[in-house]
């Protein structure tokens, strides 16, 4: 007697969800002033990366301090 092929089962399709975006961290904010303690460099921040991990500004081998910026 012939043996009958069976047509094999393929799994159903998972439909891929859109990633939630990324928020921006509440210590990043447009306008956040850092200033070096050594050279008293400033750096105002203009535009918000988005990033989850927070970032660390370097100057003079140090990190850099968070200052009220000015209006």
């Amino acid at each position: 007697m012939p043996v009958k092929k069976t047509a094999k089962k393929t799994p159903a399709k998972k439909t891929k969800k859109a990633a939630p975006k990324k928020k921006a961290a509440a210590w990043i904010k447009k306008g956040q002033a850092y200033e070096c303690q050594v050279c008293g460099l400033r750096v105002v921040v203009d535009n918000v990366c988005g990033c989850v991990e927070e970032h660390t500004l370097i100057c003079c081998k140090k990190p850099m301090k968070k200052k009220r910026a000015k209006k």
